[in-house]
């Protein structure tokens, strides 16, 4: 079935599989280190607490079957095994059915995982690899060949990730069609990197050519990914440049990583394939053919959210994720703003009393703390702390649980955090937070006083706030 598969793409699907096994490891593994604080039985938005509210068939999950901890952390560390093995090609051992089958256990288990994940799971990435990875279940091993229609809906996903994202700018936030955005994303964006405070110092002609080279590869380049080659790896290629770019800039998760690995299944990377590949089984093309007919259908809710006026970001339109909506950064900030965690020991808290200031580690803190490269592992506190800072409105749903497992001591919370100013067993007796504005330094500000970060004090966030009976209370 010479119509059916891409024999010179061989190397093409080893490639791009192997990468997005390394995508699913790290996804595991931030599952596994930090889901007790988070979603855990005593977590700030207890998985028990939501499936007793949101049906199955709204959210289809393990954890709707049953949950505890325990069980939480055999999935994520199942997941991280399998992503291992994968990675090791032990997919290539097995018969096609049985390769198949194990790219479908980091699906489900991913899947699992991401319809109990509540705010701390609602990034655009979940989706994404959420959609790759049912993808990649359908490309096959080294049994045959890779289907040209999976080839041809990895590169759909990879242009409606960047097609999407850059209209969502142009119809935004019009610093995006006057090239300004730049002159503030990389000081304000969720969770700058350690060459943040460099690329905001570039000379603003610059940033004018960072926006347009932006615009240029998001609605441009990828309609060449439908042309024939080479053009369309030359398409592919420069868009993994731009996105090795964004990785430099800032910390995106695995955002941009996920990206880089959906560019590489439209790379046509020189390879000799096996001398003698059987046709595809006619068990395995039709469920191929039939799910690539599906996944077209439901294309249609992105498409036509694409497409509209009131685009909007990062939505998924069935509760498997098949299918789903792209987009980042319509609209950029000009100020960055911090919430400030601080603690005291005293039994009656006033201004003057010794707060101590609780350090997380990735998002601004101590203005002399210089940003750290995390990505492509996702610290999900601290980025919906940057949210927090936004609006009261982002943090309703778990701040008041962090203040409370923060004035317990509790082991899990405190694992997510970089520093406790208190010692073990010696928990604070009230916490409060603060808002803060910060700005990065200038060169000579930099070398002056070693900080990378200035901050000045905007108002109240939550006033100081002890335990009672039955959690926080404000004196």
């Amino acid at each position: 079935m010479d119509w059916f598969t891409a024999s010179d793409y061989w190397l093409t699907r080893l490639v791009f599989q192997r990468a997005l096994a390394a995508v699913y490891l790290v996804a595991f593994l931030t599952a596994a280190l930090q889901f007790r604080a988070l979603l855990g039985e005593r977590g700030m938005l207890p998985v028990p607490r939501f499936v007793a509210r949101v049906p199955f068939r709204q959210a289809p999950s393990l954890f709707q079957l049953h949950y505890s901890d325990r069980f939480f952390a055999g999935c994520a560390w199942t997941g991280c095994a399998v992503s291992v093995a994968l990675l090791a090609g032990l997919d290539g051992l097995l018969p096609l059915w049985g390769g198949m089958l194990l790219w479908l256990v980091p699906w489900l288990l991913y899947l699992s995982i991401v319809n109990v994940g509540q705010t701390w799971y609602s990034f655009g990435w979940e989706s994404l690899l959420l959609e790759v990875g049912f993808l990649a279940v359908l490309l096959g091993n080294d049994e045959v060949a890779p289907p040209v229609v999976v080839l041809f809906l990895l590169r759909w996903v990879l242009f409606r990730v960047e097609f999407g994202a850059g209209l969502i700018k142009m119809r935004g936030d019009a610093c995006w069609r006057k090239l300004t955005c730049l002159d503030h994303h990389h000081e304000t964006q969720p969770m700058p990197g350690p060459l943040s405070w460099f690329f905001h110092h570039l000379p603003r002609p610059l940033h004018r050519v960072e926006v347009a080279a932006n615009h240029f590869t998001q609605l441009v380049v990828p309609v060449l990914l439908f042309t024939p080659q080479p053009v369309a790896t030359a398409a592919a290629a420069l868009m993994v440049v731009t996105q090795l770019w964004l990785v430099l800039s800032g910390n995106f998760s695995w955002l941009n990583w996920i990206t880089i690995v959906l560019a590489l299944s439209a790379i046509r990377f020189p390879a000799n394939p096996p001398s003698s590949v059987p046709d595809a089984p006619l068990w395995y093309v039709a469920p191929v053919l039939a799910v690539a007919a599906l996944l077209l259908i439901l294309s249609y809710q992105p498409v036509r959210n694409m497409v509209s006026r009131r685009q909007v970001m990062n939505r998924s339109f069935d509760p498997l994720h098949l299918v789903n909506t792209y987009g980042a950064f319509g609209s950029v900030s000009r100020v960055r703003y911090e919430v400030v965690v601080e603690g005291t020991a005293d039994a009656t808290p006033r201004e003057d009393s010794e707060w101590r200031e609780y350090e997380f580690k990735g998002k601004p803190g101590d203005p002399r703390r210089w940003p750290r490269q995390f990505a492509p592992y996702h610290l999900r506190l601290d980025w919906l702390m940057w949210f927090a800072a936004l609006s009261p409105a982002y943090a309703g749903a778990w701040f008041g649980a962090l203040v409370e497992r923060l004035l317990e001591e509790d082991r899990n919370t405190l694992k997510l955090l970089r520093r406790s100013p208190f010692p073990p067993g010696d928990p604070p007796r009230h916490i409060r937070a603060r808002l803060f504005r910060y700005r990065f330094t200038t060169w000579r500000e930099l070398r002056e006083t070693g900080a990378c970060w200035e901050r000045s004090y905007v108002r109240e966030f939550l006033p100081p706030t002890r335990l009672s009976g039955t959690g926080p209370h404000r004196p």
